[in-house]
């Protein structure tokens, strides 16, 4: 839609459609007919598709229904549904937003609304004198390449206001609002000491002051972390890690004072149980800042069904004392991958750090001495390589990708069975095509199908009024995995092919739920004088794309990505950002601000 001085007009005749799922056939409700002409409008309350028009003007909705209004343009959504676009409450776009402000992938699968400075790693209010320390930090633990951020990000800001006008004023397609991170404050008022062990008090005060100023200047909230998963880019625990509980009780206590913010925590027990103690402090933090606290990711264990279900009875007595703490989970499992030149998680195995931080010049030579790879293999089969022995187990993993025409004829294929056509070892077939793919080889766990008792439990906990879908990390873990996708494999996967919800249930999930807990204010509804941001997708053939990798960050470094099918049109505030799976030239985005553009979400 372009240049509307009058109401834009969706055509949305549509024609309602009461027919039932056939579960035993697994045949998705489909509330498109095949006549032309026709659209279904979701508008994301949960309740049945509607016959409607749509009527936008100046970027909000006017009218639903019949109008007089001559159309200044019209929108072709035959055979379409329209629905609220869909928010993401868990992104580290707070760099890529800097250098790409489309957040591609994720207005491909339909989300307009996306929220940063996740898990207290924040780009602000930190600036110039804490640049190198903090790229060096997003790169170790959240999987962003130095070479972007250091060629990408230009730290030529002091504060978080400095910060919102940086990315504000170069445009975005999104909507976009950004937590303040606790790391990032207490390197500011510690320095090298951040790491050293707990505040005094009057640094707490300090960082007080620092988060006030970020939240009065619109900051969403304010996120932190004690999971021991978190290290930062010399190996030592992140800034937060070392806070006291007072001292978390202290900041959180400061978001009482500004209306529409919001608390994200992860913790030790965010990876498998909760402690007695981790209840209570994320109770504590919740009633401290009279608003909700939400924490990722919750996962379905087949193994253990009941685990889920004891997480989220943090949700439950925390409710008890008046608080209100939510878990944030996905509707896919996460395929991990591993690859020798990044060497995440690689690096973790037994004996395995020296080599994989290597100069990659010298740790291609490395992986041909035979002796190296001995030593390699010896650590990563040991006891003390743990759970990650699970994902080093070479003969039955895959060769995700490869990036050589010599090596093209591997991708997909099993290394055990590659390695018996060769006559080799399988982890010596491995290095051999790493090797000769320049460090980039992927290489993957092969994914078994879930059984449907799996996906009944998972679409039991996406309903659970405790959790919240929508949690992709999106610009993160860039070289490890790709949730982005969440929102088309939910309609496509679990909606259509698996009968899992109604199409309007997973809209709902995916639109109003996330943005009534953020507090986002005429967001998230197809309604009457609501911010038109709206997705148009085909019910039929909505997917996620193959994951791929493509190179086309800062510094030269690469990222995994992956398109959609089926996302047709995404507009944000009546403007159209996404046509046919591709980005338009539009910016109509709004870097959002707490207080502005949310309000206080209830504990109850």
């Amino acid at each position: 839609l372009e240049n509307l001085a009058l109401t834009t007009h969706l055509e949305l005749r549509v024609q309602e459609r009461t027919a039932e799922l056939d579960r035993s056939e697994r045949r998705f409700r489909s509330l498109v007919q095949n006549s032309s002409d026709v659209i279904t409008v979701v508008d994301g309350t949960g309740t049945p598709a509607r016959v409607i028009d749509v009527g936008v003007r100046d970027g909000r909705i006017v009218s639903l229904g019949p109008t007089d209004e001559a159309a200044r343009a019209t929108l072709d959504a035959d055979g379409l549904v329209v629905a609220p676009g869909f928010v993401d409450l868990h992104t580290h776009y707070d760099a890529q937003l800097l250098w790409d402000n489309t957040a591609s992938p994720s207005p491909l699968h339909g989300v307009t609304t996306v929220f940063g400075g996740n898990c207290g790693f924040a780009l602000a209010p930190a600036g110039p004198d804490h640049a190198d320390y903090l790229a060096r930090l997003m790169a170790r633990v959240e999987g962003i390449p130095l070479a972007a951020l250091r060629a990408g990000v230009p730290w030529d800001w002091t504060s978080f206001a400095g910060y919102a006008d940086k990315v504000e004023g170069g445009g975005l397609a999104v909507n976009a609002g950004f937590l303040a991170g606790h790391s990032s404050i207490r390197r500011i008022v510690m320095g090298d000491a951040a790491v050293a062990g707990e505040a005094t008090d009057e640094q707490i005060t300090a960082m007080e002051a620092i988060l006030r100023a970020a939240l009065a200047a619109g900051a969403m909230g304010f996120s932190s972390s004690q999971a021991p998963t978190h290290n930062d880019g010399d190996g030592n625990p992140v800034p937060s890690r070392h806070a006291s509980k007072a001292e978390l009780v202290r900041l959180a206590s400061v978001l009482r004072d500004f209306p529409g913010t919001q608390l994200e925590l992860i913790l030790a027990g965010c990876l498998g149980a909760f402690s007695p103690e981790e209840v209570e402090l994320m109770t504590d933090l919740s009633l401290a800042a009279q608003t909700p606290l939400n924490w990722n990711i919750l996962t379905v264990n087949p193994a253990d069904p009941e685990a889920h279900l004891r997480q989220l009875d943090a949700g439950t007595k925390a409710a008890a004392r008046g608080a209100r703490v939510v878990a944030l989970t996905l509707p896919q499992g996460t395929g991990v991958r591993l690859n020798f030149q990044s060497g995440f998680v690689l690096d973790g195995l037994p004996g395995w750090r020296e080599t994989m931080h290597l100069p990659e010049a010298e740790r291609l030579c490395a992986l041909a001495d035979p002796g190296v790879r001995t030593r390699l293999h010896a650590g990563a089969s040991s006891p003390e390589a743990g759970v990650l022995r699970g994902v080093t187990s070479w003969p039955h993993m895959l060769f995700v990708e490869t990036f050589t025409p010599a090596t093209k004829r591997y991708e997909g294929r099993v290394i055990g069975d590659v390695a018996r056509e060769q006559g080799k070892e399988p982890f010596d077939t491995l290095l051999d095509v790493v090797i000769a793919d320049g460090l980039r080889t992927a290489i993957s766990p092969q994914r078994r199908e879930e059984p449907d008792s799996t996906w009944e439990l998972k679409a039991s906990l996406w309903k659970d009024p405790r959790a919240v879908v929508g949690a992709s990390d999106a610009g993160a873990h860039l070289d490890l995995f790709c949730t982005v996708p969440y929102t088309t494999f939910m309609i496509g996967e679990a909606v259509r092919d698996r009968g899992l919800l109604t199409l309007e249930e997973s809209v709902h999930l995916l639109t109003d739920v996330p943005a009534r807990l953020y507090g986002l204010t005429d967001r998230g509804r197809v309604a009457e004088g609501w911010i038109a941001d709206l997705v148009l997708f085909d019910p039929e053939r909505v997917r996620p794309d193959r994951e791929r990798t493509v190179t086309d960050l800062p510094g030269g470094a690469s990222r995994l990505t992956a398109d959609a099918v089926g996302i047709e049109h995404v507009l944000v505030a009546g403007t159209e950002i996404v046509t046919s799976g591709a980005f338009t030239d539009a910016r109509p985005g709004t870097f959002l601000r707490s207080g502005l553009h949310t309000e206080t979400a209830p504990l109850t």
